[in-house]
């Protein structure tokens, strides 16, 4: 027994969980070595040396800055896009009743349930068929498709945390429906929505299957990745850039956990 008085986890369940966080965890910390080892061809185990040149030579490379520039700008739009369009959607889903709404709710969320390859194909033939040439905004549009479905889930799932009464009362002391939105709504679904876009941004960020089909010649970061691992020139900076990604999307996902987790509550209700 824990000093709390909860009872405390038998050895072996702790044994597993170390096992399973070191199986999903020990390879992020092989790409963390590796940016540091002073072979530039091959994997050698253990590294024969370690420097941080390469963190310099990553610096100064301009491919690494074009695809990184291109990530983070399909991300952010994306993003924004998803932050409508899954917003309106959990407004409308979860404060009205109307015939279809759960086979609307279904198709919304159905884009993330598919493979990405089958996202993928759909989308080229779309553009295909369309003419629309494959350019920054096809990259947009695809990566949209999923980022809607991110934002949708945190929005919906604190709409129906938040009482209908609060937005009744609003109603009844003369506010319109914007000033309702704005002082009573968005402050209960703020946390939410900041949530689900800096999870969406992570989510755009890293995408490679989708991409693949709507890029065209185009590379973000995580394409350039792929090539450069396919034909390397120098394999340690790929790690570095891996590393570097690795940091930045945790924050996004840590700061996400954190507002979300005390989220359980109905606001409104008894306040």
């Amino acid at each position: 027994m824990r000093s709390d008085g909860s009872p405390s986890a038998p050895l072996g369940l702790k044994l597993a969980a170390a096992g399973g966080l070191l199986f999903l965890h020990l390879p992020v910390l092989l790409i963390f070595i590796y940016a540091f080892t002073t072979e530039e061809k091959s994997f050698v185990w253990p590294p024969p040396g370690l420097t941080t040149q390469w963190f310099a030579v990553t610096w100064n490379r301009p491919d690494v800055w074009e695809a990184l520039s291109l990530s983070v700008r399909v991300a952010a739009i994306s993003t924004a896009v998803a932050l409508v369009l899954g917003t309106l959607c959990a407004a409308a889903v979860s404060r009205t009743r109307f015939f279809g709404r759960e086979t609307i709710s279904l198709l919304v969320i159905l884009p993330i349930a598919l493979p990405g390859i089958i996202t993928g194909i759909a989308l080229r033939s779309a553009f295909s068929l369309a003419e629309i040439p494959f350019s920054f905004w096809t990259i947009v549009l695809g990566h949209a498709t999923f980022c809607v479905v991110v934002v949708y889930n945190n929005a919906v799932a604190r709409f129906r945390r938040t009482s209908g009464s609060m937005i009744e009362a609003s109603m009844d002391l003369g506010a319109d429906g914007f000033q309702t939105f704005r002082y009573v709504v968005l402050p209960n679904i703020a946390t939410a929505l900041l949530a689900g876009g800096m999870l969406a941004f992570a989510l755009s960020f890293d995408e490679v299957i989708v991409t693949t089909f709507t890029a065209g010649q185009q590379q973000t970061l995580p394409i350039w990745m792929l090539e450069e691992l396919i034909r390397p020139r120098q394999r340690p900076v790929t790690n570095v850039v891996a590393m570097v990604v690795v940091l930045v999307t945790l924050l996004p996902i840590l700061l996400a956990y954190y507002l979300t987790r005390d989220g359980d509550q109905i606001a409104g209700s008894g306040k």
